[in-house]
Order: structure tokens, then C-alpha cells, then sequence
């Protein structure tokens, strides 16, 4: 079984390649060995490598820049995509496309289902459901995996943030009326693997888009909360700063975050068996966030 990886230096991306060492002929790259946005070069590479999977882990997922970065937005989440997606097509590859719950208009209360409306905000969410888009018209045997809220071990995330803050300040203001589902970088990558490995066995699943986060759902704030409790119980700071709720309006940023980045994760259940991450439990390991 031949993998090619994307974006492996991000978060999923280096996870995917410790979790599929020893278990597949892996080719990582990232844009230093791979400018995604160049045609000809991802046609090369996979000529020349032949991968049964290709799993895209890279993306501009810079969400306020990407306000003032439109082209550069659309040529990492959407082009990129498309060329991979034609090769994976050319060479009868099965293509793995991570996305985002950005692709909602962030309204409501109740868990987004795969088959809800979608409806962008801003120029990230625009420009990586024009991504999806275009994976789905240019590789029959896709699976579009929607996730949010990434943090891990490896990279910049919420976590890591907190932690640095929470060293230097003894108040902290997080923003409380956002609401989502935590998902640790490991566990999407299990979940991609676990894809992997049900064609593998059993062929073709149902073709499409799948949503992966955590539960159970939080704020910001009580993921902060939470973050700063495992953190002071095993010694990574000395002592958890005095947080309090604030609203979204009362922390302005150039992109619009969504309200509600909930996501209904049955459907990944019933095809694959994979259970939403269990971010609380991904916290035990805080020390590895330093």
C-alpha cells in the first residue's frame, strides 16, 4: 500500500506519518518538496509514485490573513486540492481531503450534519468549500473529511497558546458564546487511517463527506478551562490564571468566527466505526503541548 501525504509538516500531517510508519510505503512532503499549487509537479510526483491514497493535509489555514491573502487562500484550498484530486483520478488513487467546519454559516444551536446548507463567512471557509467542490467533480473515489478546532503535540494551536499565556498573565479573558467540538490531530489521523484501512478490507464505503470532531462540545472558554486544570494537576504551571467568559463581540478579529462549529458525527460512526475524539483525553498528555 502506497501513501502520499501532504502537508506533512502540519499538525495531522506529522501524525499520519507516525501512525502509517511501518504500515504503508510512505512519500511525506510538505510545499518545500511540494508546491501543490504547481500542476505539473503534483502530476510528476504522482506518475512517478503510483500512490493507492493520497491524503491532503496541506492548507492555508491562516483564517484572518486569508482575508487579505484571497489568491493565495485559493490557490492552497482549492487549486491544490483540484490537481491532486485529477491525479489521484489519472491513477485510480483514492483521495483524502481534510476540511472544515468553516464551510457553515456558524448560526444555530443544533450539530451540522453533512447534508445541511453550507454557507461561508469569509474568504478560509469560501475558499476550502471551493476545495471540496472541486474534489468531488475531479476524483470519483473521494472522502471529504470536515473537522475543527485542531490541536496537538506538534504545531501551533489553542492549547499550546494557552499554555504560553498562562505562564506569562494571571487574568485571562476567552471568549465564551463560540461553540464547537475540540479534535486532537491524532485522532483525525487515526480517523483517516481507519478509512484506509476499511477500503482495504472491505472496499468501496460510500463515497463522500464525512464530519470528525470532539466531544463533547465546548467554548472556548471551557476548553480553556479545562486546559488550564490538567495543566496545574500535572505540574506544567505552577499556578491556572483567573479566567473569565467574554462575547465574541467584545474580541474583534478581520475574519467572522462561526457561533456554532458543532458537527454531527454519526454518519463517520455508521460507515467506519470511528468515534468522535475524546479531546479531555488528549489533554492527559499536556506535557508534550510545552
Amino acid at each position: 500500500m502506497k501513501v502520499l501525504i501532504t502537508g506533512c509538516n502540519g499538525q495531522v500531517g506529522h501524525c499520519l506519518v507516525n501512525q502509517l510508519r511501518g504500515k504503508a510505503d510512505i512519500l511525506a512532503v510538505d510545499k518545500d518538496k511540494l508546491d501543490i499549487t504547481d500542476q505539473a509537479a503534483v502530476y510528476t510526483m504522482v506518475v512517478e509514485f503510483e500512490p493507492n491514497y493520497i491524503i491532503n493535509a496541506a492548507a492555508h489555514t491562516a483564517v484572518d490573513k486569508a482575508e487579505e491573502e484571497v489568491d493565495l487562500s485559493f490557490a492552497i484550498n482549492r487549486d491544490g486540492p483540484k490537481y491532486l484530486a485529477e491525479a489521484a483520478e489519472s491513477c485510480g488513487a483514492v483521495m483524502l481531503h481534510i476540511s472544515t467546519d468553516y464551510v457553515f454559516d456558524g448560526l444555530g444551536h443544533m450539530p451540522y450534519q453533512e447534508s445541511n446548507p453550507v454557507g461561508p463567512q469569509g474568504v478560509y471557509g469560501k475558499s476550502k468549500l471551493a476545495g471540496e467542490q472541486v474534489v468531488a467533480q475531479s476524483c470519483d473515489e473521494h472522502l471529504i473529511l470536515r473537522t475543527a478546532w485542531v490541536f496537538g503535540e506538534h504545531g501551533n494551536n489553542f492549547v499550546k497558546t494557552m499554555l504560553r499565556l498562562g505562564q506569562d498573565r494571571d487574568v485571562l479573558s476567552i471568549v465564551g458564546d463560540q461553540i464547537g467540538g475540540p479534535t486532537y490531530a491524532g485522532d483525525i489521523a487515526s480517523a483517516l487511517i481507519t478509512m484506509i484501512e476499511y477500503i482495504e478490507k472491505e472496499g468501496a464505503p460510500e463515497w463522500g463527506v464525512y464530519h470528525f470532531s470532539g466531544m463533547p462540545y465546548a467554548s472556548w472558554f471551557d476548553f480553556a478551562e479545562r486546559i488550564f486544570d490538567v495543566a496545574e494537576e500535572h505540574g506544567v504551571l505552577e499556578k491556572k490564571p483567573t479566567i473569565s467568559a467574554i462575547p465574541t463581540s467584545a474580541y474583534p478579529t478581520p475574519a467572522k468566527r462561526p457561533a456554532n462549529s458543532r458537527m454531527d458525527c454519526r454518519r463517520i460512526e455508521a460507515q467506519f466505526g470511528v468515534q468522535p475524539s475524546d479531546w479531555q483525553l488528549a489533554l492527559t498528555n499536556i506535557q508534550a503541548y510545552k
